[in-house]
């Protein structure tokens, strides 16, 4: 497998040779970009070669860009939806020009305070059928553009649990629609987690055919009255991460790993334990 990193470079637009050469240090050979939807029309017309000239000079690749927008895909209003769907595909012309191998996008949540916070409709079935339908034109999109998707998910969205995942990309039915291989997004209970190995075979079982990229994380268990699960650096947590590596590998000996959600303080022990482990258990990183 690969391993790349998301954190260390800004903007796609104002790469630096300073952001780069603290990629090249760790020895990482791929990063990544969130953006704005709402800013695609400002970005400048050389932007994009540029980057793309830095990074061919720097033998690095660009493995995610992220589109970021406030719309949820399945909301009960049709005009939302509509937008929802434009700001999803207002990007996609600008992470192909950057020759993205991945396009990260999120399904929304029905609560106002957030993409990722939860609601009891983001569950109801007719929201499932919503959400299908709007990603049949975003994939069909991705498709004229030969860009692949791969959506974000999470166990308090509506992309709760690896099978629900699994299902919506098979109704949607296009190749270009995959999932992010984001395994600690999929624990939903202490017994979960206390029990990683199990958990994670089941998560790869299902949905790993169809998540060619990788999200790195672990996850340690906080004191308190009810359950609080949160991200730790990998390696520093609770999860048996020899057992996502492995089997990510055999899926995608090519495919990217990337480290996120760190300061960049973190970012170095979180690449040591990454290739220690994977050392460990018999998965070269190249």
């Amino acid at each position: 497998m690969r391993l790349g990193v998301v954190g260390l470079c800004g903007d796609f637009r104002t790469i630096t040779s300073d952001e780069i050469a603290k990629i090249k240090e760790l020895e990482f050979t791929g990063l990544s970009f969130h953006f704005r939807s709402a800013e695609i029309p400002s970005v400048p017309p050389d932007a994009c070669s540029r980057c793309v000239q830095m990074l061919e000079d720097a033998n690095l690749d660009l493995v995610q860009f992220g589109i970021t927008y406030e719309e949820c895909l399945f909301h009960p209003d049709a005009v939302v939806r509509k937008a929802a769907i434009a700001s999803v595909q207002r990007g996609m012309a600008t992470a192909a020009s950057l020759n993205a191998h991945h396009y990260l996008f999120r399904p929304g949540s029905l609560n106002p305070d957030g993409a990722w916070t939860s609601h009891r409709d983001n569950h109801l079935p007719e929201s499932m059928e919503r959400l299908i339908d709007t990603l049949k034109p975003i994939a069909a999109h991705a498709e004229q553009c030969e860009l692949t998707l791969v959506m974000e998910t999470h166990a308090v969205s509506i992309m709760g649990s690896p099978e629900i995942c699994r299902e919506i990309v098979e109704r949607v039915g296009s190749d270009r629609l995959r999932i992010v291989m984001d395994f600690v997004n999929h624990f939903q209970t202490l017994l979960q987690v206390y029990n990683s190995e199990e958990r994670l075979n089941h998560i790869f079982d299902v949905m790993g055919p169809v998540a060619p990229m990788a999200h790195i994380k672990d996850i340690s268990v906080q004191n308190g009255l009810v359950l609080h699960l949160n991200e730790e650096v990998p390696g520093e947590g609770e999860l048996e991460l020899g057992v996502a590596l492995q089997r990510f590998n055999e899926l995608y000996p090519d495919g990217y790993g990337l480290i996120e959600h760190l300061p960049a303080e973190k970012i170095p022990l979180a690449n040591t334990n990454v290739r220690r482990i994977a050392a460990e258990n018999g998965v070269p990183i190249h």
